[in-house]
């Protein structure tokens, strides 16, 4: 299977979306889950757990290159995604070792062009099944 350099998708989470992340992760971190208290705070509304977005990038990854396995992951968050706020996810693929090995720049980006999640992973071929 030849695998993507570049995948572009669009999404969207919503107040839900942060509301069940936060039921199944234990955050329940109000500048996430509680609308009337993040309106008070410096982003004045709710934003996303940065893990959330990650799910949504492991996703992708997972769909893409279902004959790899994550073995490195690294990721920053430099500015808050919002719920109901269209988002998109790019991942380009920087680097092929060798066969087994495949290297990937991951971002999200709000509509302006400013990142949410920038990241760089590392896959290897899956020897079991897909993790």
């Amino acid at each position: 299977m030849v695998n993507p350099t570049h995948i572009e998708e669009t999404f969207v989470l919503g107040q839900e979306d942060f509301d069940r992340f936060a039921d199944l992760s234990g955050d329940h971190n109000p500048i996430h889950v509680d609308p009337a208290y993040s309106s008070n705070t410096r982003f004045g509304a709710t934003v996303s757990h940065g893990m959330l977005l990650f799910t949504v990038v492991r996703g992708s990854v997972q769909r893409h290159f279902p004959e790899h396995r994550l073995v490195e992951q690294q990721l920053m968050f430099p500015a808050p995604a919002y719920a109901d706020e269209t988002l998109i996810l790019q991942i380009e693929r920087t680097q092929t070792s060798d066969a087994s090995s495949v290297e990937l720049r991951t971002r999200v980006l709000k509509a302006d062009g400013s990142a949410c999640l920038e990241g760089h992973c590392r896959l290897e071929t899956s020897t079991g099944g897909a993790q």
